[in-house]
């Protein structure tokens, strides 16, 4: 198991709602939804980002002491590094250093099942890795497993980024079919008058145990988050006598970054063509 250093940041620039206190909780939740275990937890208020490494030099300094003392082997940013300032801390670290949008992926990539759910993992983290690679640069040193090396990774990432985009482009090809297939089977609900009924919520509410009770399924269940990534529907007599269909969806997240909506259209999707949202 990875033990990783957690560096919630919070920029006077940004706007969001959320105390520290709160990103740095949920960070340590993803961390650990990952399979991480959390040696540290620091928190960095700053102006603004510096170029080259997000946070001022002096809390650089300060996590470096830390991690020269043999503990740690990931350190883990609740704000997206560029691809240089990236390079510049697992510099100065010695460690693998991955962002936010790095761990939800990495969660994505041990939730989807699905031969769907798999592709729109594979083009989210293609799409995230596209302009951060640097030829054998620090994206390629970190084969060595564990957490942030699952997907494309795995692949050694020994393509060039003609080879990426043109796998980028052959993954929304594939993705539109499946989403065809979807679209066929609302209809036919539609057609015959079945009303679907989407579970949404923020991730690990209670969804997946909400449908288990009303439908006597045994969908997975878990306090980690992100149980649930492919969709999952199952049919529920009211006691009216109508039948219904019940959709269990994927959890929302506090600013879930714009660029892995790829990864939860297919349940996105489900609560878009419901009758009722629950």
């Amino acid at each position: 198991m990875d033990k990783a250093l957690l560096v919630s940041v919070e920029l006077k620039t940004d706007k969001h709602h959320w105390r520290i206190e709160d990103i740095s909780s949920e960070l340590e939740e993803l961390a650990v939804s990952a399979g991480v275990e959390v040696v540290e937890n620091i928190i960095s208020i700053c102006d603004k980002a510096t170029p080259n490494y997000l946070i001022g030099k002096g809390k650089v300094e300060e996590i470096s002491s830390i991690v020269n003392e043999g503990v740690v082997d990931t350190v883990i940013f609740s704000h997206d590094l560029s691809g240089t300032q990236q390079r510049n801390l697992e510099a100065a670290f010695g460690k693998k250093t991955l962002d936010r949008t790095q761990l939800i992926l990495d969660i994505f990539s041990r939730r989807a099942k699905s031969p769907e759910g798999k592709m729109q993992v594979e083009l989210a983290q293609l799409q995230y890795l596209l302009p951060r690679l640097t030829g054998k640069g620090i994206l390629l040193s970190r084969l060595g497993g564990g957490i942030g090396t699952r997907g494309p990774g795995e692949q050694k990432l020994e393509l060039d980024r003609r080879k990426i985009r043109k796998k980028i482009d052959k993954l929304k090809e594939d993705l539109k079919t499946f989403r065809l297939h979807r679209l066929t089977t609302h209809k036919r609900r539609k057609n015959n008058h079945l009303p679907l009924v989407a579970l949404v919520g923020y991730t690990s509410a209670g969804k997946s145990t909400l449908l288990n009770c009303l439908t006597e399924s045994n969908q997975v269940t878990s306090e980690k988050l992100f149980t649930t990534l492919d969709p999952l529907s199952k049919s529920l007599q009211l006691p009216s006598g109508q039948n219904i269909i019940v959709s269990d969806t994927v959890g929302f997240l506090h600013e879930l970054p714009h660029h892995l909506i790829e990864a939860f259209k297919a349940t996105l999707e489900e609560a878009r063509h419901a009758d009722l949202l629950l």
